[in-house]
């Protein structure tokens, strides 16, 4: 097979992402690996796609490579995909699967948005190794790079992928409506934090009217008129202080004009089944806060034009972001059927948690994208000082480990429920003493 790796990694060919496809060129000398650096070079190859629209077509596998970068691929390989796209390769019937190296931190929606993206373009999907960052040092995991080959090999001669998914129709969004009239504005200030083109018409219609119906100040800040110099290149500059090693200012930028507010609305329309390279870069750089939760407690919500019912890996993202975040999503604003309800229904449940600080507790996408964190920045605690100084101050490090009281109860109920003849006798003493607790709070 001719199999072209797509480097999505910044880092080009120091890539830790990139030695797993490389240790399987090395296991497989029968095949022809050829890698391309979309990462690296995502600037030249925006000015000409040639050369990779030719390496595209002439391949019989297309393998994406790339660690994971918040919730989905670096903003360069996205971009790379709108590339494939607006140059109308035709890559259909071709096979396509991927390789990511993460903590696993939401690592499925960046797989799902591969998968989505390959089916927009007709590609026979496989599916892919989501690796741990130092899985391929380690015998099982080169074990598992080697499995994953070969069952790559398998379905290509077999015939064998993911089920493609059948094409929507084009979407043509509900009209909204912009009231006339004043209502009385408070202090509290919401900065919407949008990716506005000159055809996204249908996006500031619904933008227009949420500021008109809220009853506070707003601010719109387009991301598409930023300067930004380029995505993240995960070189952790950052990491001790906080500051970004390009010298675009977005780390004040973020820190001063957005982050100052007291609600963020974020407003897109939905691209290539995510919000769009734009604001993937502008996620992506929000590294600069590296895994500190800096927004916990302020209320998000979202204004989208687009399908975003059938999104089902984007509504994860969006629900994700907020848990994972700390924050309380008030609402998800869309133009499928009525625009104009749902904006109505936003504004005041935005509102509320402004005006109480409501804050609603973590779920499991919350609690267990945390614990990813709080593992990774202990361990690494040395590098990512302000992470760790970040999780220290807030009680992040919540390890179970630590609860010695609990585990010697633990034991005890154990060895108690393990002897027939006790346990009989105990009868329902169990169930009324773990509901103790809890009837001393009603008693109060």
């Amino acid at each position: 097979m001719k199999i072209l790796v797509l480097n999505g990694s910044p880092k080009g060919k120091y890539s830790t992402t990139l030695y797993t496809s490389l240790y399987l060129e090395k296991k497989h000398p029968e095949h022809t690996f050829t890698v391309l650096h979309v990462g690296k070079k995502i600037k030249k190859l925006e000015e000409d796609f040639t050369e990779a629209a030719t390496l595209v077509t002439e391949a019989d596998v297309l393998l994406f490579s790339y660690p994971v970068y918040t919730f989905i691929v670096p903003s360069q390989l996205h971009r790379f995909v709108e590339l494939m796209k607006e140059n109308g390769v035709d890559v259909s019937g071709k096979y396509a699967t991927q390789i990511t190296t993460s903590k696993h931190f939401y690592d499925v929606t960046a797989h799902r948005f591969i998968e989505d993206n390959c089916h927009d373009m007709g590609m026979k999907f496989v599916k892919g190794l989501s690796a741990d960052m130092d899985d391929l040092t380690t015998k099982k995991g080169q074990k598992e790079a080697l499995d994953f080959f070969d069952y790559l090999t398998f379905c290509v001669r077999h015939d064998v992928h993911e089920p493609m998914r059948a094409a929507l129709p084009a979407f043509t969004p509900a009209e909204t409506h912009i009231p006339v009239g004043v209502i009385s504005r408070g202090k509290k200030r919401v900065a919407i934090v949008a990716d506005l083109t000159e055809e996204d018409t249908a996006l500031r219609d619904m933008i227009a009217r949420f500021r008109a119906v809220m009853p506070c100040e707003t601010e719109i800040v387009n991301i598409r008129e930023f300067p930004f110099k380029g995505g993240c290149i995960s070189c952790f500059n950052c990491s001790t202080n906080g500051t970004c090693i390009y010298k675009d200012g977005f780390d004040t930028f973020l820190r001063e004009r957005i982050q100052t507010a007291d609600a963020i609305v974020l407003a897109f329309t939905i691209r290539d089944h995510s919000m769009g390279s734009r604001f993937k870069m502008y996620d992506d750089r929000q590294f600069c806060n590296g895994h500190r939760t800096v927004t916990m407690g302020m209320p998000f919500g979202y204004l989208i034009n687009g399908r975003y019912s059938t999104e089902e890996n984007l509504r994860m993202i969006i629900d994700g972001r907020a848990e994972v975040g700390g924050n309380f999503l008030a609402g998800v604003a869309v133009n499928e059927t009525d625009p104009d309800a749902e904006i109505d229904a936003l504004s005041p449940r935005l509102t509320y948690a402004m005006e109480h600080h409501y804050v609603q507790p973590s779920n499991f996408l919350g609690v267990g994208g945390m614990k990813i964190f709080r593992d990774l920045i202990w361990l690494m605690q040395g590098m990512m000082k302000a992470d760790h100084k970040f999780y220290k101050a807030h009680n992040q490090y919540d390890f179970p480990q630590k609860k010695f009281g609990t585990m010697l109860k633990m034991y005890l109920v154990g060895a108690l429920i393990s002897n027939p003849e006790i346990k009989k006798k105990m009868g329902n003493k169990m169930n009324e003493g773990m509901i103790e607790p809890y009837r001393k709070v009603l008693e109060k």
